[in-house]
């Protein structure tokens, strides 16, 4: 009777066993499958995994590959922005010495002549000199290593260096940059702390120039569309005459190819200056208003944030580095003096702007506090 029950047991031990080691066989694919799942996404989390994330950090790991792309584009067209800025601008000036100019001469009064002559030149010269202090002044960069006598607010995750006060990570130029205020592909270069005067100043002039020739040159504007029209309105006429072989008509005159080239000149030069005006002059009108609130195109932003954490709490926020709207204006040129408004801001001007970049002295309503202010 024993015998039979232990040969019963090990031949149900022996089948049991056997069941065991097909299921281990028949689901050993899918197991480590999800195995290699599991190690996967705790290596993912170990990666990721940082008490501070957020949903903008996860955004910006998302398009990182997308940010990535953009910048490597700028970064190489940058060079073409620029000769094309150049190009488009010597086109102008060449049409307006080479047509316009010898008409201003021969049809305009002597005290309007002397007036174009005057304001023209000055506007030109104020245009060339900042777009190329613009393009050939450092923006400004933070030392890598620290020191005792810069308030570091932060460190960069990218440089893995501090980061003083105002100053911003430019992806395309791969390094920190002092009050950052944006990388213009039109400069090639970043807009900071030392070219952010010459940057403003020619979006202005600029901006100021190619109003003055689309109000000037509205009439020559007019008369040069007129005459593009009436050319190709003979031009139909001497196809007419051509196709119906009436030699014996008086064909209709022809305009030369200098009065052509005259009459196309004026209406490209007219249509780019008027774009331009719009473009750029939206673009400076922005820029005003940031300068008078003493912010720059990244503050903006930070700013526009922490005033609604802060309205959340019922407290107010104000910019620490705002000193009015003059006081700001005469911070971001440089005025020190009366005569500097004529010196520094009517005539080119190489002189510094005030501070280094790497300290901040805050506006007088703002508390002065132990440790430096964050973000801004």
């Amino acid at each position: 009777m024993k015998t039979r029950r232990w040969i019963f047991s090990a031949v149900m031990r022996l089948l049991l066993r056997c069941l065991r080691i097909g299921q281990r066989h028949r689901f050993w694919p899918t197991r480590k499958v999800w195995q290699l799942w599991l190690y996967g996404r705790l290596c993912v989390r170990s990666l990721l995994y940082n008490s501070f994330i957020d949903s903008d950090t996860a955004l910006d790991a998302l398009f990182e590959p997308v940010y990535w792309l953009v910048d490597h584009i700028t970064r190489w067209f940058g060079v073409v922005f620029v000769a094309l800025v150049i190009i488009l601008t010597s086109s102008v000036v060449c049409i307006v010495y080479v047509c316009l100019l010898p008409l201003i001469l021969r049809t305009y009064p002597l005290p309007l002549v002397f007036w174009h002559f005057i304001y023209g030149h000055w506007n030109l010269v104020m245009i060339v000199f900042h777009y190329y202090m613009a393009i050939t002044t450092q923006p400004g960069y933070p030392p890598q290593q620290s020191r005792s006598d810069i308030a570091a607010v932060s460190i960069c995750r990218k440089c893995i260096a501090p980061k003083p006060a105002r100053t911003h990570h430019c992806s395309i130029c791969n390094r920190c940059v002092l009050k950052m205020d944006h990388h213009c592909p039109w400069l090639n270069n970043c807009v900071g702390h030392f070219n952010h005067r010459y940057f403003f100043s020619f979006c202005l002039f600029m901006t100021m120039g190619c109003i003055y020739s689309s109000i000037s040159g509205w009439d020559m504007f007019w008369e040069a569309y007129a005459a593009i029209e009436k050319m190709k309105l003979l031009a139909k006429e001497r196809l007419q005459v051509t196709a119906n072989q009436t030699y014996g008509q008086t064909p209709p005159p022809t305009f030369t190819f200098n009065q052509r080239a005259f009459h196309k000149s004026v209406v490209y030069a007219w249509v780019l200056c008027s774009s331009v005006a719009l473009a750029l002059g939206a673009l400076m009108i922005w820029h005003t208003v940031l300068i008078t609130r003493g912010e720059t195109s990244i503050e903006r932003h930070i700013n526009r944030k922490e005033k609604k954490r802060l309205q959340k709490k019922g407290k107010v926020f104000r910019n620490p580095y705002s000193y009015g709207p003059l006081g700001n204006w005469k911070v971001f040129l440089g005025v020190e003096r009366k005569r500097h408004w004529v010196t520094r801001v009517l005539l080119p001007s190489t002189h510094p702007p005030k501070g280094s970049g790497l300290n901040w002295d805050t506006a007088p309503y703002v508390p002065e506090q132990k440790t430096a202010l964050l973000a801004i």
